[in-house]
């Protein structure tokens, strides 16, 4: 079937939209209508080559739509239901059977490779345009995925504040309540308040983290921290960050969570903890970035660094609790999403990426 998508050709050229030819879905497969897909950094990382992906590309990994066709062996999804789809994962190794599916071991393969057994399903004169990005590949009007990777969700709900859901927001929020598992009056950091930061800074208020502490090189995205539960902002430009959480805290914060990536905030993000405390890295810096701490900070203090993944969500119980939150008002969806066009998704990147926005949501035509 026709369908139009955004296709990217290098990393310096902007996304076209293009007609293209949609694959049926195969025996085990769900074809979506996409209703709308978030904009996340790894879009990003994987355009500008920091993480390898061939070219001509179709990404968008935070989509949600309504289910028009499935497979003859697809069992549980039906035409009209609407979802939100998320990575992908095998089903069948060690992690996905104990409930760790963002730990798959074909996490790679599936997700960044976008490998298909049907191959890539969006085509052009018969030529792949792309390959199965995340298993969805939906910065287009129609995507095909798996229902390992799909969640229903209550058709009354706006899919274009839910879809970010699927990657972003599950990732800040999934960090402090699946792996960090703060108790009450503990304190807690976070270093780079995007919209996976701030989805961290909100799941810290649900958990009851006292103080709460936002950094950020943006002024704007500090006072919507506070806004969002942050009981502190600190410029992160300042030379003494982890003094001046020190100074807040006394002795430092329980955990901090570093979205950033760069080197010098994961010092910053690891010398701020007191002892037994415990650093989260969510980032996807270039390839080959190492990060540099000297062995006795990590010893003598106990502290722990761990790296996280799609806030080791198990997508079936975790993306269900966030919609209960934003269902009670406690994950504020529509004061984090501003939405474009998807003929606008070059300005919605670049709105996202300065920080003019918050959470950037394309919406299909």
């Amino acid at each position: 079937m026709k369908v139009f998508a955004a296709i990217a050709r290098s990393s310096e050229a902007p996304f076209d939209i293009e007609e293209c030819e949609l694959v049926p879905p195969a025996a085990d497969e769900v074809r979506v209508r996409v209703r709308a897909c978030g904009i996340c950094h790894t879009d990003s990382a994987a355009k500008l080559q920091h993480l390898p992906v061939p070219f001509p590309q179709t990404l968008g990994h935070e989509g949600a739509g309504v289910v028009e066709d499935v497979g003859s062996e697809v069992m549980g999804f039906a035409p009209g239901d609407h979802v939100i789809m998320t990575f992908g994962s095998c089903g069948r190794c060690e992690y996905c059977c104990s409930a760790r599916p963002a730990y798959c071991d074909d996490f790679l393969a599936i997700n960044i490779a976008g490998k298909r057994k049907g191959g890539a399903p969006l085509l052009q004169n018969g030529h792949p345009v792309g390959q199965h990005f995340f298993a969805q590949a939906a910065f287009a009007t129609h995507a095909i995925a798996t229902t390992r990777n799909l969640v229903k969700v209550d058709a009354s709900l706006p899919l274009e504040l839910l879809a970010p859901l699927g990657c972003g927001i599950q990732t800040g929020m999934g960090t402090v309540l699946n792996v960090l598992k703060p108790g009450a009056g503990t304190g807690i950091a976070v270093f780079g308040v995007g919209a996976v930061g701030m989805a961290a800074i909100i799941a810290a208020r649900i958990a009851g983290c006292s103080p709460i502490i936002a950094v950020d090189l943006i002024s704007e995205r500090l006072e919507a921290a506070r806004s969002f539960g942050a009981s502190h902002v600190i410029d992160g430009r300042a030379a003494d960050v982890a003094m001046q959480i020190r100074a807040i805290t006394g002795k430092g914060v329980h955990f901090s969570v570093d979205t950033t990536g760069h080197p010098p905030v994961i010092a910053e993000a690891t010398n701020c903890l007191r002892k037994l405390g415990t650093v989260a890295h969510l980032a996807a810096p270039p390839r080959g970035t190492q990060y540099c701490v000297p062995s006795h900070v990590i010893s003598g203090a106990g502290l722990s660094w761990r790296g996280v993944v799609e806030g080791d969500s198990d997508i079936q119980t975790f993306i269900p609790q966030m919609v209960q939150y934003y269902r009670a008002g406690q994950l504020p969806l529509d004061r984090m999403v501003t939405t474009y066009p998807l003929s606008s998704i070059n300005q919605a990147i670049a709105d996202a990426e300065t920080g003019k926005v918050l959470k950037a949501v394309v919406v299909m035509p």
